[in-house]
């Protein structure tokens, strides 16, 4: 499974509750959409560091790398490098 769909299915599974599949794509953003909320955020980060074994920093928490499915992937796979 790629990390994309992971992702993806992580949101889906824990945010989106009584919300429309059909809002959750790659591109949008998850805050803008109200999909996740900055307690999310929290729970969102515990998750990719617990599933891909990585140390997100502070400074790392910022729209450029956690705002969409595919800039979340892109963020996992260079933090993999």
């Amino acid at each position: 499974m790629s990390t994309q769909v992971e992702v993806r299915d992580f949101i889906a599974d824990n945010f989106m509750m009584g919300k429309s599949p059909d809002e959750l794509t790659d591109t949008g953003s998850l805050l803008d959409l109200g999909i996740i909320d900055s307690t999310g955020v929290l729970e969102l980060v515990g998750f990719l560091e617990d599933t891909y074994e990585i140390t997100i920093d502070d400074d790392d928490l910022i729209p450029e790398n956690l705002d969409s499915i595919s800039k979340i992937a892109e963020y996992i796979i260079r933090k993999q490098a």
